[in-house]
């Protein structure tokens, strides 16, 4: 007998208060920018136990303008954008050469809490696409050498021959470059905070880059 899927999600409880804590947020009290907010709000979610924090979806357009959304890796914050990496020649590396333009979304159950950020996103220096690379794990570098991404895999027998060759090289030539492997940041012009309320009183706080700054407003939830 097959899985009732209706029934299954009649079952679940969004936030349990076993396992999710939902933090009072007050608005009045946020910082005038978005990435001090980000910044204690990420370093929270790790003290609360989220076992990715730093997993985020990241959402495109491809040439038709039609949506695309997929999970990445933050790889870092900073004046300069929100940063993650991919091959350029990846689908998500082509929609963003035609569109320079994406979303990210974060969301930390633990605390009902959701980040969200809209902006123009641009190729970080090769250097630092390199860098970056190089001071992440092994796997990581054998994964970037493995190459095609998104192209169409014949078979699984393939993929575990070019994984195993990648894993050797990175293995044996920690410098090894993958030159496609590049570094995205995205600078936000929106940024959203969602802190949940267990009487769905819902708290979002809008961030907007104006000429003069930011400006940051509540939103309905």
């Amino acid at each position: 007998m097959g899985t009732d899927l209706h029934e299954l999600l009649r079952s679940l409880r969004v936030w349990d208060p076993e396992v999710t804590e939902l933090p009072p947020f007050d608005p009045a009290a946020a910082p005038a920018e978005p990435l001090a907010l980000f910044t204690s709000w990420f370093a929270e979610a790790v003290a609360a136990g989220e076992r990715e924090p730093h997993t985020m979806t990241l959402s495109t357009a491809d040439e038709d303008g039609l949506p695309d959304a997929r999970i990445v890796m933050l790889h870092g914050a900073d004046e300069h954008g929100w940063s993650f990496a991919t091959h350029a020649t990846s689908r998500k590396g082509r929609q963003l050469d035609a569109r320079p333009f994406a979303a990210l979304t974060f969301y930390w159950p633990a605390l009902g809490r959701q980040v969200r950020l809209r902006g123009p996103v641009s190729v970080a220096p090769a250097a630092e696409a390199r860098a970056d690379l190089h001071a992440r794990s092994t796997g990581a570098l054998a994964a970037a050498l493995t190459g095609h991404q998104s192209e169409t895999l014949p078979s699984l027998e393939n993929l575990a021959t070019a994984s195993s060759a990648a894993w050797d090289e990175a293995g044996s030539n920690p410098a090894a470059e993958s030159p496609t492997w590049t570094l995205y940041r995205l600078r936000p012009d929106e940024a959203e905070f969602f802190q949940g309320d267990a009487r769905r009183r819902h708290v979002r706080v809008a961030y907007r880059r104006g000429e003069g700054g930011w400006s940051r407003g509540l939103l309905w939830p």
